[in-house]
């Protein structure tokens, strides 16, 4: 597991690479909304972020005081290096087909698959709840599936099969076929953990 210290050697990589490239260029390939001068608005899960440029501090826009957790900063740093972003092809596959993902997909199933299936393989409607409170799109897959823009280019797809008396709960997570050109395998799997947590968070509400 990443320490601390790698997450902010990670931000200050990142920085270095973007902080040389204009704004504009920054924000017409992510489809992020600029506020005006320097600053941009970046929407994730359920959270409002306001990013300053050049030095990309972020502001968690509905409690500025509350700190940004580090993990959510790189990842969304990490989808801003890509020139260009490609937009969603529409067609979708398994984490284990994302090139470069067999080395890190027991994490992905440790961090996103069982969490999915332990807290919502027997309560449905709980996770039904929380994908709706998301703004999760229903998919016609599963016993109930949905469809999320976790960020604007990155869509991902969680499906649920309940489990019962005779069989275990099973679940799936599907990423557009382009993830492999945005995001690195180990910062895929980490973006389906946080969904799958900030789920949950919702469902306890």
């Amino acid at each position: 597991m990443a320490r601390i210290d790698d997450y902010q050697a990670a931000r200050e990589l990142a920085l270095q690479r973007l902080s040389s490239r204009p704004l504009s260029d920054i924000l017409k390939t992510t489809g992020f909304e600029r506020l005006g001068g320097h600053q941009f608005r970046v929407s994730f899960l359920d959270r409002t972020y306001l990013v300053d440029f050049p030095d990309l501090t972020f502001k968690d826009q509905q409690d500025p005081a509350k700190e940004v957790p580090i993990q959510e900063q790189v990842l969304i740093l990490h989808y801003m290096l890509p020139e260009p972003i490609p937009a969603p092809s529409g067609k979708w596959i398994a984490y284990r087909e994302i090139p470069g993902a067999a080395f890190y997909f027991s994490a992905f199933v440790k961090r996103a698959i069982e969490p999915l299936k332990k807290v919502f393989g027997q309560n449905t409607a709980g996770l039904v709840k929380a994908s709706t409170a998301l703004d999760g799109k229903k998919v016609a897959s599963g016993d109930a599936a949905f469809e999320f823009a976790i960020l604007p280019n990155v869509p991902l797809q969680v499906i649920l099969w309940a489990g019962d008396d005779e069989f275990p709960a099973e679940a799936n997570i599907l990423f557009d076929q382009t993830i492999g050109d945005i995001l690195s395998p180990e910062d895929a799997a980490w973006l389906a953990g946080m969904l799958v947590y900030r789920l949950i968070s919702i469902s306890y509400r």
